[in-house]
């Protein structure tokens, strides 16, 4: 199936059974298209005796440790077809993964985030407020995961403002004048998560016991990059959204799950606190001892599907992230596929999220 067919279908329609046959049509599809214009991986793939006719269901398709990206150039398409290259957010001295993207795959991971926050959100675009520094955005050719971020979800808004300054600081005037110039609004706030605690958050609190507030009950709040610092302040998902829902009123928040390997693939979080699989990619929980395929509810390693990579082989990757499965078909919010939670890293595995790498270096 063409991909512009799958994109016609609504991102949580497709029940448990719909979805696998989709999932594994086009999987093996990219697979065999990997195969044939990418030698490393199809070394790899004759390393484990690939054969597509042998295969009846994505599970079973061969999976990349997603570290070897930071090794290897993995491309499936010419050096002159590439668009942009992608990095991954890293801290001082580590490697960093090269994602390449020609137009198609580009125009593919921007068509499909659409399709997966606008049911969230909503189609209309909203003014929005990017917690972060203009200055993440330098060169479009190659950015960083943190500034692809940014750009990515700029196209849910207008009146684009960054709220933050070079040295990391709120801009109270900036904020006060977008405020009252969008007053009675819905406003769309962006930002990493640990960016958001430290330098928005804390700000607010500060101003607020000198008797200046803000109102943000208007706006919905997307954040992302990773928990790893502000767990380890005790500060749990749910004690973030009370605590700015405390100082500003913001209480309509979704964290999401997601990684430059397979940027437009993100993982929304619903309103019963649920990360939620789209039809377009589909998560996995695998036993560390064998990578046998958990059962619902069991804590594996999280490996992730997507439909999206034609310009590099990042369809099906094992991450350095934990989680479990938490059910399917059946959340409480309506929305179909599977939803699960992320508990952490692996033991020994890199700090890599937008926000905990920038945590680090903090």
């Amino acid at each position: 199936m063409d991909y512009n067919e799958i994109l016609e279908i609504s991102p949580y329609a497709l029940t448990s059974a719909e979805k696998n046959k989709l999932l594994t049509e086009r999987l093996v599809e990219l697979t065999n298209h990997h195969y044939d214009n990418c030698a490393p991986y199809r070394g790899m793939m004759d390393a484990q005796n690939w054969d597509s006719d042998t295969i009846h269901d994505y599970y079973d398709i061969p999976f990349l440790p997603v570290s070897l990206f930071k090794q290897m150039e993995l491309r499936s398409v010419k050096k002159e077809d590439v668009m942009k290259t992608m990095t991954s957010s890293g801290t001082t001295g580590q490697a960093v993964s090269k994602i390449y993207c020609d137009r198609t795959t580009a125009s593919n991971q921007q068509k499909t985030l659409a399709k997966i926050v606008t049911n969230f959100t909503g189609a209309s675009r909203m003014p929005m407020l990017i917690i972060d520094t203009p200055s993440v955005i330098k060169n479009r050719n190659m950015f960083s995961a943190r500034g692809a971020g940014i750009l990515g979800f700029s196209i849910f808004g207008s009146d684009k403002t960054y709220v933050l300054n070079d040295n990391m600081e709120l801009n109270v005037e900036v904020l006060e004048a977008f405020l009252e110039k969008h007053k009675g609004q819905r406003i769309l706030l962006f930002g990493f998560t640990f960016m958001i605690w430290q330098h928005f958050y804390r700000e607010l609190v500060r101003l607020a016991r000198e008797g200046k507030h803000f109102d943000l009950s208007g706006g919905v709040l997307i954040h992302g990059g990773g928990w790893k610092k502000l767990i380890s302040e005790a500060v749990s998902p749910a004690e973030f959204k009370k605590r700015l829902e405390d100082v500003c009123g913001l209480h309509d928040i979704h964290d999401y799950y997601g990684m430059v390997e397979q940027t437009g693939c993100i993982y929304m979080e619903c309103e019963c606190g649920h990360l939620h699989t789209s039809i377009f990619s589909d998560v996995i929980t695998r036993r560390p001892l064998d990578f046998s395929r958990c059962d619902i509810g069991e804590t594996g390693i999280i490996q992730v599907v997507s439909m999206i990579p034609e310009s590099y082989p990042g369809h099906s990757l094992l991450t350095e992230d934990e989680g479990v499965i938490l059910g399917e078909d059946d959340c409480p919010c309506g929305r179909l596929g599977k939803y699960f939670k992320i508990n952490g890293r692996l033991k020994n595995a890199e700090i890599r999220g937008c926000s905990d790498t920038y945590a680090v270096k903090f």
